[in-house]
């Protein structure tokens, strides 16, 4: 896959930016603070081992469901 690819996988980010304290996953988006300070350098490959790994943690804490901010319902 090329790289210019990579850059179509939009940040799972939805803009309720905090720490939980107990995890140190984001609240909003359930990243770590280095997969999120990482998320602009990876490649498409790196990405989807993130968002992989972010839909684990979701069903694992019972949020199957993944939330939708503005942004990303527009793009849809």
């Amino acid at each position: 896959m090329p790289d210019d690819e990579a850059f179509d996988l939009v940040s799972p980010c939805i803009g309720v930016c905090q720490l939980d304290p107990v995890t140190e996953h984001c609240r909003g988006c359930w990243r770590t603070i280095d997969e999120i300070a990482a998320w602009r350098a990876l490649d498409c490959d790196g990405r989807v081992a993130i968002l992989e790994r972010l839909r684990k943690r979701r069903r694992a804490a019972g949020q199957d469901r993944r939330r939708v901010n503005a942004r990303r319902a527009g793009r849809a």
